[in-house]
């Protein structure tokens, strides 16, 4: 796609040869930003519609709580101004930028129990058709930004086969363009209107219909109903950057002085705590740490090599045909795959470093003992450790003093982050029928996991209730 304004791209290389001047730069090519909302008022073809007992249910839902509907409309912050940038580009509605809300509350890491992903809740298929791929690296669905790309061509399409009525398109969206179709039909045969009004579609797809009307009278009519919208700058809030070689998220993340739950967001599309093993990485990061990266300092200037692989199991394998084989250790393949025992399963993948070389070197999970004269210099210096990296695993500060007979955990660096980096918290609202076992299988977890996590008594779940499921992200 061309050149947008939405997000700029910066090749990170060793020569640091590129402008320090970039966010400037956007920032005064677009004239007079505006806030998001003020944005989509005056650029949207909104027209008045009977405002039915059904939408102004879905309206009360928002009204009766302001403060979590601010922050309910908040979550679009770094994602929102860009769907709008890529609506306009193919002179699409913008008001089709509310949809994410309907359909995931803009989480990337959203996944409905069908197997709907992303923040606009593709199924594989139809992400498929608009070139949305998966790997064992990457899930495209999950990508916010890829995700807006296939999204704006697939309404562009809806839009096209439905003669420009936004309200079909958005219920085809939602129930199937087929669907859409023999409703069509059937209210032709019988002589009928073919509007969205006039048809007598599923219950779901009708209420979702409401629920982008509902939100979107709400935003278009704010002072009407003494909204106060979050303050969202129409301006760009991320920028795309390519670094050479496999990068992980938390080297990005320490460098720019992030939390990696934001990176992970922003980059959702890697499933793994690392980007692909390619020549060239892209992430996208927040628009005002730009500058940090023509620090002469940054460890992303240089080729990074991190040297994995992942295995698929195949009949005959063993961990010691597969340690031979890629020249490592069978502990090794255990630990970063957190297996029992030594059983292999066909299909299942193993991550599996490529040699036994120094940067490739796992060194399990140990307790050392603090004895007299220990520091946590010293101690960091013995097991060839990072600071930071010892504190944070211990939860503690380095101006912490060390107590005699105090245990510490020492581990590689690679291994914490393996740890932290292998699972993401998701929120899932409790079904009529659900039940642990049938949310254990649907998510690939374990019910322990479900069970810990959420500090359950028992086993008995209520319809809506909202639990936490920790997937893993490989």
């Amino acid at each position: 796609m061309p050149e947008d304004l939405a997000f700029n791209e910066k090749v990170i290389n060793p020569t640091n040869t590129v402008s320090t001047n970039l966010e400037n730069e956007i920032i005064e090519a677009l004239p007079n930003p505006l806030n998001v909302w003020e944005h989509l008022k005056q650029k949207s073809d909104y027209d008045d519609v009977e405002i039915d007992e059904q939408t102004l249910k879905y309206m009360n839902r928002h009204l009766q709580n302001l403060e979590l509907f601010e922050t309910y409309l908040n979550k679009s912050e770094y994602f929102i101004f860009h769907i709008i940038k890529e609506l306009e580009k193919e002179n699409l509605p913008v008001e089709l930028a509310l949809i994410p809300f309907v359909e995931s509350d803009y989480d990337p890491f959203s996944i409905s129990p069908s197997g709907a992903v992303g923040i606009w809740q593709f199924m594989p298929t139809t992400g498929s058709l608009f070139n949305l791929n998966k790997s064992w690296w990457n899930e495209d669905r999950h990508d916010a930004f890829k995700s807006t790309e296939a999204a704006v061509g697939y309404f562009s399409y809806l839009l096209k086969r439905f003669d420009g009525d936004i309200y079909l398109a958005i219920a085809a969206y939602n129930g199937g363009p087929t669907y859409l179709d023999r409703q069509i039909k059937r209210n032709k045969r019988r002589g009928l209107g073919t509007d969205f009004w006039s048809l007598n579609l599923s219950n779901q797809a009708t209420d979702y219909v409401y629920k982008f009307i509902a939100l979107r009278e709400l935003i278009i009519n704010s002072d009407k109903y003494g909204i106060k919208l979050p303050d969202i700058p129409f301006k760009p809030r991320v920028v795309k950057i390519e670094i050479p070689g496999q990068v992980e998220i938390l080297t990005i993340s320490e460098h720019l002085g992030l939390k990696p739950e934001l990176i992970y967001k922003l980059n959702a599309g890697y499933t793994k705590w690392a980007s692909a093993p390619t020549d060239i990485s892209s992430f996208y990061i927040p628009i005002e740490k730009i500058n940090l990266l023509d620090d002469p300092d940054n460890p992303l200037n240089s080729m990074n090599k991190i040297n994995w692989i992942s295995h698929v199991v195949q009949s005959g394998d063993s961990l010691w045909k597969l340690a031979d084989k890629y020249d490592t250790e069978v502990n090794i393949i255990e630990q970063i795959n957190y297996l029992d025992n030594s059983l292999l399963t066909i299909g299942m993948t193993l991550l599996i470093p490529l040699s036994k070389s120094e940067s490739n070197n796992f060194i399990p999970f140990e307790m050392h003992v603090v004895s007299e004269g220990d520091t946590l210099w010293s101690i960091a210096d013995k097991y060839k450790i990072a600071m930071r990296d010892l504190t944070r695993m211990n939860d503690i500060s380095s101006n912490d003093y060390l107590q005699l007979g105090q245990q510490l955990s020492i581990g590689n660096k690679n291994i914490h982050r393996n740890i932290e980096s292998r699972k993401r918290t998701i929120l899932y609202s409790v079904k009529q029928g659900d039940n642990l076992y049938k949310i254990a299988e649907l998510f690939d977890v374990s019910i322990k996991s479900i069970n810990e996590i959420n500090t359950l008594s028992d086993n008995r779940l209520k319809p809506g209730q909202i639990i936490k499921i920790a997937i893993r992200a490989f």
